[in-house]
């Protein structure tokens, strides 16, 4: 096969890679055993196990510290403008001076200010946000802060208890990927799913 030569592309230099992934909101536990949520979207899976990507010096990584706990909170597409109420708020009264510098400001009750609700957890610590189709409760197996890239750390989780909405479930143990569409942070922007276009053929349902 023949390679051709580019000619419909520019390299660039974005600020962000962010090209399209899942919107979560991390709760984790503060030191009174109140709930920090924080609004994230690094993070992959790879069979039972979830790593994070969490940034240092907020909140959320100095709460997995201490306690290698949390829960991973999927919101639809419907619930973005709860996730931007908190988006711009830190869990740390002393807010650290890059994300000042960014025009973040302290707020601790984070459920309030978003508008959601708290729900029990099954085993771990941190509550559940309700209003989420889907909650992934997890236990902390490392922290890892890579040597090339000291503002954040790499968080490998284990799932012990994922939670459904009824309405997107299928045949007991299945996600109804037609009823059911994660909220993507797409360049800082956030999208919901389009109509389904294929499967793999892995696909179970």
């Amino acid at each position: 096969m023949d390679i051709e030569q580019d000619t419909h592309f520019k390299e660039i230099k974005p600020k962000i890679m962010y090209y399209g992934s899942s919107t979560f909101l991390l709760s984790t536990l503060n030191e009174d055993g109140t709930t920090n949520i924080s609004p994230m979207s690094s993070s992959w899976a790879l069979g039972n196990y979830i790593v994070l990507g969490v940034g240092l010096g907020g909140k959320a990584i100095e709460n997995l510290e201490r306690i290698k706990e949390c829960v991973i909170n999927l919101p639809g597409p419907d619930l973005w403008e709860h996730v931007e109420r908190i988006s711009s708020y830190s869990g740390k009264k002393n807010v650290p001076p890059l994300k000042k510098q960014l025009g973040f400001t302290y707020k601790k009750e984070k459920y309030e200010a978003a508008g959601l609700t708290p729900l029990k957890s099954k085993t771990v610590a941190p509550t559940r946000i309700k209003e989420c189709p889907i909650h992934i409760e997890v236990v902390v197996k490392h922290i890892r802060i890579p040597e090339y890239e000291p503002s954040f750390a790499i968080v490998e989780t284990q799932a012990l208890h994922f939670h459904a909405e009824e309405r997107i479930i299928l045949n007991e143990n299945h996600i109804n990927p037609s009823k059911w569409s994660p909220l993507i942070y797409n360049f800082r922007h956030y999208f919901g799913l389009g109509r389904e276009i294929g499967k793999t053929f892995r696909s179970e349902t």
